[in-house]
């Protein structure tokens, strides 16, 4: 789709000069072609690597703060470490319906006063050697 200006001219996809020759270029310059595809293309890119991060910092902020494979921490300790609770891998509800927050090995039971249960499920890690 090529873009136009109000004057009913063609501009160039990345920076909206004004075009000039083929009737079908998008972009004045090779430079703003290639600008305009690493935009287009790395965003998505981006995205999932600052997710990956988030997760790689969550699993090893309860990694630090569980070194025992059972803890006990207040919330507070976990946000001024930087966890994010919007991120993790998967979650896991036991039959009596306590659900525990995974980042990889290392989750969390939510408790009651902002409290937190630490723990950690190395089957997660023997299961996935297996695969």
């Amino acid at each position: 789709m090529l873009a136009h200006h109000a004057t009913g001219k063609k501009v160039c996809l990345e920076c909206g000069d004004a075009l000039h020759g083929r009737t079908d270029k998008k972009f004045c310059t090779d430079a703003c072609r290639n600008l305009f595809h690493y935009r287009t293309n790395n965003a998505p890119i981006n995205y999932v690597r600052n997710v990956v991060n988030t997760l790689k910092r969550n699993r090893r902020i309860l990694s630090e703060l569980n070194p025992s494979g059972k803890m006990k921490v207040h919330r507070d300790k976990l946000v001024e470490r930087g966890y994010n609770f919007m991120f993790h891998t998967n979650t896991y509800r036991t039959k009596v319906g306590n659900v525990y927050v995974f980042c990889f090995e290392h989750g969390y039971l939510e408790l009651d006063g902002d409290w937190y249960a630490l723990v950690r499920r190395d089957e997660y890690l023997e299961r996935a050697g297996d695969s």
